[in-house]
């Protein structure tokens, strides 16, 4: 499990560092508005926390489901509505990103 949030954290670095290479070197004028690079850093960060948080609590909530289900094996809805409930939170990371990346 921690081997897929070391993979997911490492293709959100991936990705920011990428997305960097694009800054241009020229002093344009700017509105007001965030750089292509605080976006690309923000959007790592969101995303990457999100994955990493994800990944935790998946682990925990894995593990206990996966007792519960041995002790009763009734209660496997209940648990797959848990997990479920742990992987919303890496899709709520990666609509952040979609939405900082958007502005």
């Amino acid at each position: 499990m921690r081997s897929v949030v070391l993979l997911l954290s490492f293709m959100a670095l991936a990705f920011v560092v990428a997305g960097l290479t694009d800054v241009a070197f020229a002093q344009e004028e700017e509105t007001g508005g965030m750089s292509d690079g605080s976006k690309l850093i923000g959007a790592g960060i969101a995303f990457g926390v999100a994955a990493g948080g994800a990944g935790v609590g998946l682990g925990q909530v894995g593990a206990a489901g996966l007792a519960v289900i041995s002790e009763n094996p009734a209660l496997q809805s209940k648990v797959f509505i848990f997990v479920g409930m742990v992987e919303s939170i890496a899709i709520y990371g990666i609509v952040m990103m979609f939405i900082i990346l958007g502005q």
